[in-house]
């Protein structure tokens, strides 16, 4: 008598684990949002933005450095800590060091720091934007030696600042430079272990389906497998308690 063939697994669920626009309602999808975008009435905002938060939809919620010069910094913490424990928000961020800016490092590296410390405190992980600031961002990995992951978002630099990055524990996500023939993204997503990514789409205006088969492309692995692998990731790092 002839075996059995099971059927195949159903592929899981896409991830964009960085966006700043809702598409669709058939992947997951991680929103971000600046804490001075709640204005004066943080909870209010927050609950329209949980109007749209369906059960593949989530939001992370930070300090971006860009925005830092825009509000006071001890009335947008005080927002921040009112709306993060929302069993929605899956992250702290993005947050950063941005060396292309006119705020002062200094101020930058206060203002992250303690979200580092709220990340820790809530134990979520840490969604990061960094410029041309890893050395100090890699600094403050080692002496604030935080427990909850850092994931890099929007990476775009060489393989071996991917190397280092990967060796400090930090998950790396790629998104639309993976797009660029021949870019350092292309060469540092083959160098790095598939654990230790995700993929997005930010602000880019393409599909997170377009990134995964690029991403899938590059490193030369079946999409469903890659597909598997990032949806894996995802639960062991935002819902692994």
């Amino acid at each position: 008598m002839p075996g059995i063939t099971s059927p195949p697994l159903p592929a899981p669920d896409l991830i964009d684990i960085h966006c700043h626009q809702l598409s669709g309602s058939d992947h997951r999808q991680i929103l971000s949002r600046d804490v001075h975008e709640l204005a004066s009435h943080p909870i209010a905002a927050l609950d329209r933005i949980e109007a749209l938060l369906t059960n593949r939809r989530y939001l992370s919620l930070g300090m971006h450095p860009w925005f830092i010069k825009h509000q006071t910094i001890e009335t947008a913490f005080l927002r921040l800590k009112s709306c993060t424990h929302h069993p929605k928000i899956l992250a702290i961020g993005e947050c950063g060091l941005d060396k292309c800016i006119d705020t002062p490092m200094s101020v930058q590296i206060e203002v992250f720091s303690r979200q580092v410390q709220l990340s820790e405190e809530l134990g979520k992980p840490l969604i990061i934007h960094c410029v041309r600031a890893f050395a100090e961002l890699l600094q403050l990995k080692k002496s604030l030696a935080p427990t909850q992951p850092w994931i890099m978002h929007g990476f775009t630099g060489k393989p071996a600042l991917a190397a280092q990055l990967i060796q400090h524990d930090c998950y790396i996500s790629f998104g639309k430079a993976l797009l660029q023939t021949g870019s350092q993204a292309t060469l540092a997503l083959q160098a790095i272990p598939l654990e230790q990514l995700f993929l997005e789409t930010d602000a880019a205006g393409v599909s997170i389906d377009t990134i995964y088969a690029a991403a899938a492309k590059i490193r030369g692995i079946d999409p469903i497998n890659l597909r598997r692998q990032i949806h894996s990731n995802f639960i062991n790092v935002f819902f692994n308690d």
